[in-house]
């Protein structure tokens, strides 16, 4: 995988006009904040070795490089995910890419169904904690032999989400007069839409909101050295007894 890394590494970096130290993933229907960008330049994924492009709608497929806020960061416009057919090495081989350019903070937005019945869509949570039902069952990114030069065999997981940008994150949501939740994110694999016992099993283990993404990611972020902030932007109400969701929803 070293030598992957490395080939994209080398493709992306002819393009860059800036050195890139945050890394953003744009979730579903999210990829409009990269219009914000001073100066970008704009990867097609198609011509980066190793990425894939996005066949869900709402992920443009793109890597922009730029400035946002005053800061060099490099955007994904979208993601891919386990569910179309990728694995787990797959689907996070982006983040080990940006960290080879230089990031070492990853920031993981993400749409998701929320499971309080007192909150509503809309809503942003930051995510405290996350659980990794499709690791549980064996489909890890990093399951296989491991590489020292990427990071660690037994990474921990336990404060992936509290470091110094936690306070940071609090204070710009109370400025900008934003309710920021806070809470346990899950991932399961999809691509369906959980069932209502499913729904109620994750609830009851301590989830908040429920989606097909991210946790992996962060996995990853964590062994390659990387501090992360994660959010949902909560696009519907994953109750039991509501009704059912749709993708249209979503993005």
């Amino acid at each position: 995988m070293y030598n992957d890394i490395e080939q994209a590494r080398a493709a992306i970096m002819p393009w860059l006009r800036h050195t890139p130290r945050v890394g953003l993933i744009l979730g579903s229907g999210l990829s409009a904040l990269a219009d914000e960008m001073d100066d970008p330049v704009v990867i097609p994924y198609r011509d980066i070795p190793g990425f894939h492009e996005p066949k869900v709608i709402g992920h443009r497929g793109e890597l922009a490089v730029g400035l946002l806020a005053g800061q060099q960061v490099a955007v994904m416009r979208g993601r891919f995910h386990f569910y179309e057919g990728y694995s787990m090495q797959e689907i996070t081989f982006p983040v080990r890419v940006l960290r080879a350019l230089g990031c070492d903070t990853l920031i993981v937005t993400n749409a998701a169904g929320g499971l309080r019945p007192d909150w509503k869509v809309g809503d942003i949570m930051r995510i405290s904690d996350q659980i990794f039902l499709p690791g549980m069952a064996g489909h890890h990114p990093l399951r296989g032999p491991n590489d020292e030069r990427l990071g660690p065999r037994f990474p921990a997981m336990v404060g992936a989400f509290e470091n110094n940008l936690v306070p940071l994150a609090r204070t710009v949501a109370a400025e900008l007069g934003v309710v920021l939740r806070e809470g346990v994110y899950c991932m399961l694999s999809g691509p369906h839409f959980e069932s209502a016992a499913e729904l109620r099993m994750v609830r009851m283990w301590g989830a908040d909101a429920v989606g097909m993404s991210t946790a992996p990611e962060v996995i990853v972020a964590v062994h390659s050295g990387m501090r992360v902030l994660g959010f949902s932007l909560i696009t519907n109400l994953a109750l039991p007894d509501g009704p059912p969701a749709n993708h249209e929803e979503v993005i």
